[in-house]
């Protein structure tokens, strides 16, 4: 099974979608929230809204802050949560992102697809 690491364009904004920064993000369906590093969300005026506890890759637990970000990704506007990560860090786009844009991911193909939504 090909299991690639590829890498998306997106905008992410602030919620009222009055500020909006461009970014590339690594597609990373293991993590569950999309994160970005503090400073980019807060220079767009994100606030945090709660914290969280993450457990990471590494087995590490912490407790980490959380907001909402609007995001542009493959033509679409949506909300997402989104973790503020540490600076120096990569852009992260989670599965809950992808999941609220209706995105799968084509491994073998390095890229977003759209799929429907389920109402099961």
């Amino acid at each position: 099974m090909v299991m690639g690491v590829f890498n998306v364009e997106l905008e992410i904004g602030d919620i009222q979608r009055q500020r909006w920064v461009k970014l590339e993000a690594m597609v990373d369906t293991g993590a569950g929230i999309t994160a970005i590093p503090a400073s980019v969300l807060r220079g767009l005026g994100v606030e945090p809204l709660w914290q969280q506890r993450f457990q990471f890759a590494q087995g590490e637990i912490r407790e980490m802050s959380v907001g909402e970000i609007a995001m542009r990704l493959e033509g679409k506007e949506f909300s997402t949560q989104v973790l503020f990560n540490e600076e120096g860090t990569r852009p992260l786009l989670g599965a809950m992102a992808l999941e609220g844009g209706f995105f799968g991911v084509d491994p073998h193909g390095q890229r977003l697809v759209p799929v429907d939504g389920l109402m099961l």
